[in-house]
């Protein structure tokens, strides 16, 4: 087969870069099997409309308007391997035309789920401000060491949020033999209780746990839900740790309710990223900071290439992507995360 006889697809994966999610001979696969048209996302609309018009496969989220989507008549996905999706495209044409849209985020689940465990353990024990204390040489000793230790085991365990991120966290958790709590308004109590966590309203997650895990999406339903009222509703002492997007905090208030001593707090993302230097956030005592660095494992993006290559598969014989998560058209349109800026 001649190299203009294959699939072509429109290659924008920005931030993302294919080397970073195809292994080698993934890679080569990919090359092998479909015609690639590589371009940035700005790129696309300006791309020859007889090149527009044969792309089977977008991979990246890139603008596109209306007349850029009439000319796309071979499209078939759109892969985002970004996995934030934003409004930056009709998705109500694109649901209307029978053309998917996908994202590839579900390999984050575990890795940042993993981070999630180990800030909670962090803020029940002390760790990282105990070995500092180690390194200058002013360590407590066993039990003086331990005036605000907890167990995680056992513990009153809160999640808000229970899509892929919310279902691994809790498989982590099962282990730890936690009574779970969720709020989720876009499931149905049944799917809760099949995890085998409990329903529950926000107030209560917030105020009958001792962790609370925020894990929810940003939409435009929630942007800054949980602010100081939220943070006053939380038992003394409890741990909130922040894994999905800074938006559905507002951060002056949870900053706030940390340096009053009522919460500790960890995080992994922040409202801008990179953060200043001069960050209020960045000396807060009871403040546990990661830069968003919770899902950027090298095997994770890995996986993305897996994924986009098996479905990329099923669609050419006739059959809809199982591998990458489809967008609903019910929700699409009210998603608000920023996408990141650095891999």
């Amino acid at each position: 087969m001649s190299n203009n006889a294959l699939p072509l697809v429109i290659s924008a994966p920005e931030p993302r870069t294919l080397d970073l999610i195809f292994t080698p001979p993934q890679l080569a696969r990919f090359r092998k099997k479909y015609r690639i048209v590589e371009t940035t996302p700005e790129g696309v609309a300006g791309l020859p409309s007889d090149m527009l018009a044969e792309a089977r496969y977008i991979v990246g989220q890139p603008p596109i308007g209306s007349e850029t989507l009439e000319m796309l008549k071979a499209l078939r996905c759109i892969f985002n391997v970004e996995t934030n999706l934003v409004n930056n495209m009709p998705y109500e044409t694109l649901f209307q035309r029978g053309i998917h849209v996908v994202t590839t985020g579900l390999v984050f689940a575990e890795p940042v789920a993993e981070l999630g465990l180990a800030m909670a353990l962090n803020l029940a024990r002390d760790i990282v401000d105990a070995d500092l204390a180690f390194r200058q040489g002013n360590e407590l000793w066993g039990g003086d060491g331990n005036a605000t230790a907890r167990l995680l085991s056992g513990a009153d365990v809160g999640i808000v949020g229970f899509g892929d991120l919310g279902r691994a966290l809790n498989r982590l958790l099962a282990g730890f033999r936690t009574r779970t709590k969720v709020f989720d308004p876009w499931l149905p109590p049944s799917v809760l209780v099949e995890h085998g966590v409990e329903p529950a309203s926000l107030d209560t997650v917030l105020s009958e746990s001792d962790f609370v895990f925020v894990v929810a999406s940003v939409t435009s339903e929630n942007q800054g839900f949980l602010g100081a009222d939220a943070f006053a509703k939380m038992r003394k002492g409890a741990a909130f740790i922040l894994l999905s997007r800074a938006g559905v905090v507002d951060f002056p208030e949870l900053m706030e309710a940390v340096r009053s001593g009522h919460i500790v707090a960890a995080s992994d993302v922040f409202p801008e990223e990179p953060l200043a230097r001069d960050h209020p956030v960045r000396t807060l005592p009871g403040f546990l900071r990661s830069a968003h660095r919770a899902g950027a494992l090298d095997i994770a993006f890995k996986r993305m290439g897996d994924m986009v290559l098996e479905d990329m598969d099923l669609i050419d014989r006739g059959l809809p992507p199982m591998r990458s998560k489809r967008a609903e058209r019910e929700t699409v349109s009210r998603m608000r995360s920023k996408p990141v800026d650095k891999n």
